[in-house]
């Protein structure tokens, strides 16, 4: 099968990316499953049930998030409701949501899917090790297809997951930094793995933000405005070829297309 992520979609404009790039890709790769980090996907910063709710019309079968998932107050309850929308599994138990959860792709088979958090540079949260391992023993229990979105700063705590989970599950695939790597492989054990899928949003930025005001901070260091840009809208993500008798991972490509 294979199973698209789309990297880290940037308010409105990665939004129409999604709308009008995902079902030609659809088609083009014979995607049967799509998964999409849409933290920044309101605006900028955090994501509204109605957001969510456009994503799923669109064909996104699952969404993940990161750090700025609880920038908008009313995705709370809506995490409690609909277990596709994916927080961090490493925060709080007690927090609203779930980190992990089986969707069943258009062809009947049920995909695993994860959500972990750094903790290089950003919150002292649980272990996302010791979480991730956690989860897949219950996973595995239904399924052999898992995906894990490691959304992190520091590169050596991603590539230290997927060394770590090589051979338990079928892709690790990592976000945060808006900036696609160009270092997507099969590590020996049959686990894809790449470092960051990029960025879905508009390019003429800095990192989906306008360069100006991006660039008055860091001359002024004042506070300033950070607005979503505009122009030169792309989707970024992978592509991963996985067996799903066995979970294996069998190829991964990058995916970058450019809004006509």
């Amino acid at each position: 099968m294979n199973i698209l992520f789309i990297g880290d979609i940037v308010g409105s404009p990665g939004r129409l990316a999604v709308k009008e790039i995902l079902p030609k890709l659809r088609k083009k790769n014979k995607i049967d499953f799509t998964i999409a980090n849409a933290e920044n996907a309101a605006g900028g910063s955090g994501i509204t049930p109605d957001i969510a709710r456009e994503l799923f019309d669109i064909g996104v079968d699952v969404i993940t998030s990161g750090d700025h998932i609880w920038n908008k107050r009313e995705i709370y309850d809506f995490l409690n409701a609909d277990k596709r929308v994916l927080r961090p599994a490493n925060y709080p138990a007690k927090d609203p949501g779930a980190g992990a959860t089986i969707v069943e792709s258009k062809d009947g088979v049920e995909v695993g899917v994860i959500n972990l958090l750094g903790r290089v540079f950003l919150s002292a949260i649980d272990c996302p090790f010791r979480t991730a391992e956690k989860l897949v023993k219950e996973l595995k229990q239904k399924t052999p297809v898992i995906i894990i979105d490691m959304h992190a700063e520091a590169t050596s705590e991603k590539v230290a997951l997927s060394k770590y989970l090589d051979g338990s599950v079928s892709a690790v695939i990592g976000t945060h930094t808006h900036v696609q790597t160009a270092d997507e492989y099969i590590l020996p054990k049959n686990t894809a793995y790449i470092t960051d899928a990029g960025m879905t949003g508009p390019f003429d930025s800095v990192i989906g933000r306008k360069t100006d005001q991006i660039l008055e901070r860091f001359l002024t260091q004042m506070p300033t405005k950070f607005e979503v840009a505009t122009a030169d809208i792309r989707l970024q993500g992978a592509i991963v070829n996985i067996d799903e008798k066995t979970g294996a991972a069998l190829k991964i490509e990058r995916v970058h297309e450019r809004l006509e």
